[in-house]
């Protein structure tokens, strides 16, 4: 009887910079060395859990000062969300299928790393891979960083991969 494969969940996010609908340039860090370092050619002994956690705005419009909206709009909206969220996961599911590992992929509302934490109590993975900007102790203190609460939270061993030098943009806190 074959022995189950090695889940290994990475959590992933959009990229900050304005108008830039991709991964955020950690995230796809830490797919990447995922795929590199953890499953390298060893396919069929892992499985990638894929989260997004979508964050909810406080009042739900981007760079809006005012907004006349209908019930429609709000459910528009809602649905645009949805479709951004999606359209980020299948990037990253499409890279899984093309070198032939198995994957599960999955959208989540609410803080990132409250429920990164939550998702890895639920699913039981075996590793946690997360992202992290590589963030001074200055912005740490202002902006917080999903990745340290992980490693203090998860329930099982988590894996922080900074993203390379040369992919930093002007204001680090981008992404």
């Amino acid at each position: 009887m074959g022995s189950e494969p090695t889940k290994v969940m990475v959590a992933v996010n959009a990229s900050t910079i304005k108008d830039y609908p991709h991964p955020s340039i950690s995230c796809k860090r830490a797919f990447e060395w995922t795929l590199e370092k953890i499953v390298r050619s060893n396919t069929s002994d892992f499985k990638i859990l894929l989260l997004h956690v979508q964050v909810v705005d406080e009042d739900g419009f981007d760079d809006v000062d005012s907004i006349y909206a209908s019930p429609d709009d709000f459910r528009d909206m809602r649905e645009s969300n949805k479709a951004k969220g999606l359209h980020l996961l299948e990037f990253f599911v499409n890279k899984c299928h093309e070198i032939g590992v198995g994957c599960e992929a999955w959208i989540k509302i609410g803080d990132p790393k409250d429920v990164i934490c939550q998702e890895v109590k639920r699913v039981r993975p075996d590793y946690l891979v997360v992202g992290s900007r590589g963030l001074g102790r200055f912005q740490k203190v202002f902006v917080g960083t999903v990745s340290a609460f992980c490693v203090k939270h998860a329930e099982c061993p988590v894996m922080t991969i900074k993203r390379n030098a040369d992919e930093t943009p002007s204001d680090a806190a981008d992404d």
